[in-house]
């Protein structure tokens, strides 16, 4: 837990991440935390705080998306009496109520460049005024921020400030889509199950048909699926017609290019590529369990770890395979 947020972590790359993270937090430079969206970005932030020396001091989030620009300033810069209409007492800024600790700017890459000005000034280092002072404000504050944006190519477009870029991103962590680690699939399934009943658990084949799904939603799309299925079934037992999904979603993050190859660059097993009409969502997790055989050098017990099932699942698959005469290879 971070800040009351759960973090669940199976995969390697997750794994190394969070080794990372801890390293980063040591230290007071700025991080830039990228990733697409429902990645679990907000849960590496306060990773981050809570590994650093501030952890004891104060964590204050904003969503840079969820406020206009006027609003925007007075959250971060505060205002005194009479600055604008209905300014009726003074507010600090959030800049001021995280003094000491950390400020996590969600969403980054949606500030205009006023207010991009404004920010760099204070990541600097100079003092500012809140709306409508006159006295100089000045705080001791590690921004953390999060983008699932490209800022290098908001820069080269002009919608993003070179010097607020390099200045976010003295350190960047980049955090993997959940069809990159695919080991941290069923555990965060069956975590966001038991927040719905002790009682309930997944089928093999359930499980099968999570994994194999490529989640273009992330995590929240996990969440969401599993929470359905958790409030509409008549049963103890979430088995595959239960889940939420359908072959056309499981592919959606799987656009392939003119010569075939998904977006992954693998070519499927039939040569056709998932924009086929015939494509299916067997015929994804047929894939992904040749690559996992592939990856553990034909290992079934280490490939049924790396895919999150049982091995008698997998078993069963590969005789399923073996019946249709499909090659064990890629």
């Amino acid at each position: 837990m971070f800040l009351g947020m759960p973090a669940v972590i199976a995969s390697e790359p997750m794994r190394r991440l969070m080794g990372m993270v801890e390293r980063v937090a040591r230290s007071h430079a700025t991080v830039l935390i990228t990733g697409e969206s429902g990645s679990g970005k907000e849960v590496i932030a306060r990773a981050v705080h809570h590994h650093s020396m501030r952890s004891q001091k104060a964590w204050v989030d904003l969503s840079c998306a969820a406020l206009p620009e006027h609003l925007l300033e007075s959250e971060l810069f505060g205002f005194e009496r009479g600055a604008f209409s209905g300014a009726d007492s003074p507010k600090q800024g959030l800049f001021e109520l995280a003094h000491h600790g950390t400020i996590f700017l969600d969403e980054i890459g949606e500030l205009d460049l006023k207010m991009q000005v404004k920010l760099l000034r204070v990541l600097d280092g100079v003092p500012y005024y809140r709306l409508g002072g006159v006295k100089k404000i000045t705080v001791d504050v590690r921004v953390v921020a999060a983008t699932n944006q490209e800022l290098e190519s908001m820069v080269a477009e002009g919608r993003f400030r070179s010097d607020l870029y390099h200045r976010l991103s003295q350190i960047t962590l980049k955090i993997p889509p959940l069809r990159k680690r695919m080991e941290d699939i069923v555990p965060l399934a069956q975590y966001f199950l038991a927040q719905h009943g002790e009682r309930l658990r997944f089928s093999d084949a359930a499980l099968d048909v999570l994994i194999a799904h490529p989640w273009p939603g992330n995590i929240r799309e996990l969440r969401n699926v599993v929470t359905k299925a958790a409030v509409l079934t008549q049963h103890d037992v979430i088995l595959p017609e239960d889940l939420p999904l359908s072959s056309a979603a499981a592919f959606d993050g799987y656009r392939t290019s003119p010569e075939g190859a998904n977006s992954n660059g693998h070519a499927f097993e039939n040569g056709t590529g998932a924009s086929s009409a015939g494509a299916s969502l067997d015929g994804m997790e047929r894939r992904m369990i040749l690559e996992a055989l592939q990856a553990t050098g034909g290992h079934q017990q280490k490939a049924a770890a790396r895919l999150g099932i049982s091995r008698r699942t997998l078993s069963r698959k590969l005789k399923l395979y073996e019946s249709e005469g499909a090659s064990a290879t890629i």
